[in-house]
């Protein structure tokens, strides 16, 4: 699929039914467009089988209470219906984005408690992320913004406000030619990228920062179950940015990113090397198995 996302074939699951891709639309005067009330899931489907669906059909919901409102369907529901997209668009390997949000109603300020709650769920086919980034390695910059502390918003849910600072980080990342970019937390100690979680290798252990004030993806979890499973000891702990020095390695996880290995941030370089690339193949086999 080309061109631009408000003008393609197809069809998207809107409130109930199916629509036809370009008339999948909201009125201006949506209550998320406005103040950010809005919750959603990367997914990807590997083969025909959405990797995790229903963990991400869960997280959303939970998302969603997070921000005060709630999805009028089941984690089954929204299980059914990703399928029933897919189906419908002939996709076997997609990216998969189920969206909830307060829709227009009666309350255009900051409270918004009678106006609908809409569901929308689309799928497409998507290639790397990060482009040639997994045999090469993506090149991240160090961000400005720093993640938030969990007592100033719901750190924990993928909500769309959150991804904000997000959208700057990686707009000032590509101006300087990267692909990314690099978080600190709210603390000064490293936390995430704009859409990924961050791991790296020292002594041929594994080293990854708490995910105490950031999303604690599902893609990091099972990555790091994988790495348990092979014997590799993984460090789950506060990082500080002098340590970035002394790593040997460094990956990306995220539904979108999957498993992507890192070759540079800022001022320092990393291998692709041998633990990199096999924990890669091996979530590789596990999404398509």
């Amino acid at each position: 699929m080309e061109g631009a996302y408000d003008d393609r074939d197809g069809k998207i699951w809107l409130d109930g039914q199916l629509v036809e891709w370009r008339d999948a639309k909201v009125h201006v005067l949506t209550h998320a467009l406005h103040y950010a009330s809005s919750v959603f899931e990367g997914e990807r489907a590997y083969n025909g089988k959405i990797f995790l669906g229903h963990a991400h059909s869960e997280r959303l919901i939970a998302s969603a209470k997070s921000l005060d409102f709630e999805i009028p369907y089941t984690a089954d529901e929204i299980d059914a219906i990703k399928d029933e997209v897919l189906k419908v668009n002939g996709f076997t390997n997609a990216y998969v984005r189920a969206v909830a949000w307060r829709g227009a109603g009666p309350d255009m300020g900051v409270a918004s408690s009678r106006n609908p709650v809409q569901l929308a769920v689309a799928a497409w086919e998507w290639g790397n992320y990060y482009g040639d980034a997994k045999t090469k390695g993506a090149k991240l910059d160090i961000a400005k913004w720093k993640r938030p502390s969990p007592e100033t918003i719901p750190v924990h849910a993928k909500a769309a406000g959150l991804y904000m600072i997000c959208t700057m980080s990686k707009h000032a990342a590509e101006a300087k030619g990267c692909s990314d970019a690099l978080f600190m937390d709210y603390r000064g100690y490293v936390a995430e990228a704009t859409g990924a979680n961050i791991f790296f290798v020292k002594d041929g252990e594994v080293h990854t920062p708490l995910a105490d004030c950031f999303l604690n993806g599902l893609t990091r979890q099972t990555v790091i179950k994988l790495l348990k499973e092979k014997g590799i000891t993984v460090h789950e702990r506060h990082i500080m940015p002098e340590e970035l020095e002394s790593f040997e390695q460094c990956w990306l996880t995220g539904t979108a990113a999957e498993v992507t290995p890192v070759g540079q941030i800022g001022d320092y370089s990393f291998e692709v090397g041998a633990l990199t690339l096999d924990i890669a193949e091996t979530y590789e086999t596990l999404v398509r198995s």
